[in-house]
């Protein structure tokens, strides 16, 4: 598990705690945020023919249950895309149904609709929305550029060069007004802050990548990243 060394993200004069692992921790709600786990992704692939080490979910359930057991919040917003595919619940071996049964225990759990499943069983526990609103700050899954908004879906990279090399790692992308999770799941993938989607967004470059790196957060701007 990624040691506490985090940051503060602030939007709309909320302070939220950006962690190691990608998630954000709002202390004074007790909530914590994860985005796009997409939970057996590795198996959707199978079926197509394309073989890949059938563990992304356990180890990303692995990683969240430590998170859980670090932060003990009172409530978790998931939002969007925890399931790669609209039968991927179906494909959740025992283990990985038992693990998030026992994170929910005691704890609100709010899962947010994602365009990989916009339609999330009612077995799966915790309570199913399109989007959730706590004071100034709106959760969601699509990011669409309104203040006050925390999204996932485009799960933001940055390409940072530094003594002559480059490195490519997620990030979270925010302007103090909206931020953008980075991906939480295993296999997924990212997108690049400087592709035009993120420009939708943010309108101009004057927004932070605060890029995950081995063992802390390095805040960087936007216009620096490649």
């Amino acid at each position: 598990m990624p040691a506490a060394r985090g940051a503060i993200l602030d939007v709309l004069g909320v302070s939220f705690i950006a962690d190691l692992s990608g998630a954000l921790f709002w202390e004074e709600q007790s909530l914590l945020i994860v985005s796009d786990l997409h939970l057996e992704k590795g198996s959707s692939f199978a079926r197509r023919g394309v073989l890949l080490p059938p563990y992304d979910t356990a180890a990303t359930l692995a990683l969240l249950s430590m998170l859980i057991a670090r932060r003990n919040p009172r409530m978790v917003i998931a939002l969007g895309d925890s399931f790669h595919d609209s039968d991927a619940h179906k494909r959740l071996s025992t283990a990985d149904s038992q693990a998030i049964v026992a994170m929910q225990a005691r704890r609100d759990w709010i899962w947010i609709s994602g365009n990989h499943d916009p339609a999330l069983p009612s077995d799966i526990g915790g309570i199913v929305a399109d989007e959730v609103a706590i004071g100034p700050i709106v959760f969601r899954h699509e990011p669409t550029g309104a203040p006050g908004e925390i999204a996932g879906h485009l799960h933001p990279k940055a390409r940072v060069s530094t003594r002559g090399r480059s490195m490519e790692r997620r990030c979270f992308a925010c302007d103090g007004e909206r931020a953008v999770m980075p991906a939480f799941g295993a296999y997924t993938g990212g997108l690049s802050i400087r592709d035009a989607a993120f420009a939708k967004i943010f309108q101009t470059l004057g927004f932070m990548a605060h890029v995950l790196g081995d063992n802390r957060l390095h805040s960087i701007a936007a216009s620096r990243c490649c």
